[in-house]
């Protein structure tokens, strides 16, 4: 439509030429009149008006039919009726009535119509292109390992889950997979938004799409074609921007409305100026013309769709995928959060959150590394939550395992045990520490460290709590959101986690399928709920909740209950969804005031109301200031990107 909108546009304007040279009053205006007048003249001039009608004005002569078909008469129906009558008209005056040409009007109309919709249209094109740059992400081709060792470089299309392939430093990786061999940095940016590259090594998965760093690595195949993350990508963002939007029935309705305002705007102008006014027939239908044109309703009809289309680009580029259009619109209206503990709030693994000395002549440093090299010989869990918390380890000799109690060791010559409170009361050791007392009434999991036969300290070991989730929960706060927790553990440490937070309200002890009547509860009170779980044993949750958000979805973001994906297991990506709906909302209101609001100026402007002032519009003029309008909104819509809110959104997510 781009490049038919431009041949239409420079074809018509050629012919523009000698329209402008062979009317009367472009002649008379110019006082060439009686130099370029010649013997049918008049004719040529009606024939190649008559080429610039029908084929400049093919676009809007088509439109009106749809239109009319779908019996949605709208901006189509007014420009085709403004460029019939005038060209209707003008034909007849040509060939024996009394009257004014209209001819180099109504192609100047049509010329500044073509130029008008092939702006808009480059606009639109710009805010939907992200598809096209989801889909060029993907190499051409893949290094495929044979059988025999050798490397042959085969099209992505011929690869299949299990086929193992080379990737050289600075490539695309070809599709999703896993690493079997090498080291490398992987560049994710395009994919989740996350701007540092990513360390992998054998075992992590890598997703196709995205930039191998400086290492050589060898990929085994595991999803291809639609069942990769950069396909699903590209559906959830194609869904999206096609999906309908609340606020664009209510511009569709705005714009059938202002269709018949201009139509009857027209027939009253019309009639004031020939009747009341009685002024000729000519510069009564001149009016009439410009009013039509003038409050074409353009700009209400892009109003939001283009809105829609960019913001939609710019959460995907940023890892935060919108399912459902309706529940993303919702969102910015969302009084209460609740979010899953495990794995959203926390990460989801046991690591160390207290370190009390009670001998002070030991670090808590030192305390921790001691009992870190004994544990480093566990595979128990909580052996491994101390190892993955210290920075290092000492060697140990004589590791032995204290059955259902914990282990010993000898760490630089001395007798280092890590154990259970259990092991302390069979050797009825007390510890008279209020601190332990403290942690353990938080739900913690407590070891003691015994050296040389003295009780030196101790550790206190949880689900570690992300870092962000406390920034994220006072920035959702501060929008005058009421954040809330839900979770399967204990009371002890529900309060814990929730006072850690500056949560408003948690749940403990909460069954799965007992997590939707929670939702259910919350929204009794007449609150707009969100709810925030990974998708999978949320999934009741998140479908019972008014916008339902998986976090952490990783590779699989086909999460079926979830209405908006957050591709990274980072809470403060719920702060952005809920800061880029609100940010849409503006656009689209913004855009909705300027389209309808332009209107309420435009018609008595474009009817003459300042006539006796001297300011009168022309056709031409009118289609300049109705296609400045719609260029106006497009460029509104563009500027989420561009502008202000994308940095407030990103700048307080990045802090």
């Amino acid at each position: 439509m781009v490049a038919d909108f431009r041949r239409r546009f420079w074809i018509s304007l050629m012919v523009t030429v000698p329209i402008l040279a062979l009317s009367p009053l472009i002649q008379r205006l110019l006082g060439l009149d009686r130099t370029i007048r010649f013997t049918g003249d008049l004719y040529i001039l009606f024939l190649l008006s008559s080429f610039v009608f029908f084929y400049g004005g093919y676009p809007f002569l088509k439109g009106i039919y749809d239109e009319l078909k779908a019996l949605k008469p709208g901006m189509m129906t007014l420009i085709s009726v403004a460029i019939t009558t005038a060209y209707v008209y003008s034909s007849v005056v040509v060939f024996g009535l009394e009257g004014k040409i209209f001819f180099w009007e109504l192609v100047t109309l049509i010329d500044i119509m073509l130029l008008g919709h092939w702006i808009e249209m480059k606009s639109v094109m710009g805010a939907s292109r992200a598809l096209e740059e989801l889909a060029r992400l993907m190499p051409s081709e893949a290094h495929l390992l044979m059988s025999d060792g050798s490397i042959k470089d085969v099209p992505l299309e011929e690869l299949k889950s299990g086929d193992r392939i080379l990737v050289k430093p600075g490539e695309k990786i070809p599709a999703d997979g896993r690493i079997i061999e090498g080291q490398t940095s992987v560049n994710e940016a395009m994919l989740t938004g996350e701007s540092v590259p990513v360390s992998k090594g054998a075992g992590d998965k890598v997703i196709g799409g995205s930039i191998n760093g400086e290492g050589s690595i060898t990929v085994e195949i595991e999803k291809t074609g639609r069942e990769s993350f950069l396909s699903q990508v590209i559906e959830l963002v194609r869904e999206a921007q096609e999906s309908k939007s609340k606020t664009q029935d209510l511009a569709n309705r705005a714009a059938l409305w202002l269709t018949m305002v201009a139509l009857t705007a027209g027939g009253i102008t019309l009639f004031i100026w020939l009747v009341i006014m009685n002024r000729d027939f000519a510069f009564a239908l001149e009016r009439t013309v410009t009013v039509m044109v003038i409050t074409c309703p353009h700009a209400l009809g892009l109003a939001v769709p283009l809105v829609v289309a960019v913001s939609t680009a710019l959460s995907a580029r940023n890892g935060l995928l919108i399912r459902n259009r309706s529940a993303f619109e919702r969102a910015r209206n969302i009084q209460a959060i609740i979010f899953d503990k495990t794995g959203t709030l926390t990460e989801g693994r046991f690591g160390v959150t207290d370190v009390v000395v009670i001998d002070t002549e030991m670090s808590e440093g030192e305390l921790l590394t001691h009992a870190a090299s004994v544990e480093a010989h566990s595979e128990h869990p909580i052996a491994k939550g101390i190892v993955s918390s210290s920075p290092q380890t000492y060697p140990v000799e004589g590791f032995r395992a204290i059955p259902g109690k914990g282990a010993e060791g000898r760490v630089n010559a001395r007798e280092v045990k890590v154990v259970s409170p259990g092991y302390l009361r069979q050797k009825e050791i007390v510890t008279g520490d209020r601190r332990i007392g403290d942690l353990l009434s938080q739900g913690k999991t407590v070891v003691f460290v015994i050296i040389d036969g003295e009780l030196k300290g101790a550790i206190a070991l949880a689900d570690i709590i992300r870092p962000e989730s406390k920034k994220a929960i006072s920035m959702l706060k501060a929008m005058g959101i009421r954040c809330m927790m839900l979770t399967g553990d204990n009371r002890q440490v529900a309060r814990w986690v929730s006072e850690e937070l500056g949560l408003d309200e948690y749940f403990a002890e909460v069954l799965p399928q007992e997590k939707s009547e929670k939702i259910r509860e919350v929204q009794s009170r007449g609150l707009i709920v969100a709810m925030t779980g990974d998708g999978v044993n949320d999934a009741p949750a998140l479908a019972m909740a008014d916008v339902g958000i998986a976090i952490g979805a990783g590779t699989d973001v086909a999460v079926e209950t979830a209405d908006i994906i957050l591709v990274k297991s980072n809470p403060l990506d719920v702060v952005a969804i809920i800061a880029l709906a609100r940010a849409t909302y503006r656009k689209m209101i913004q855009n909705l005031v300027w389209a309808t609001g332009y209107n309420t100026f435009a018609i008595p402007l474009a009817a003459g109301l300042l006539y006796k002032w001297g300011v009168l519009l022309t056709p031409a003029m009118g289609a300049v200031l109705m296609s400045l309008s719609t260029i106006i909104v497009a460029i509104n819509a563009r500027l989420l990107k561009l502008g202000g809110e994308k940095d407030e959104l990103y700048k307080r997510k990045k802090a």
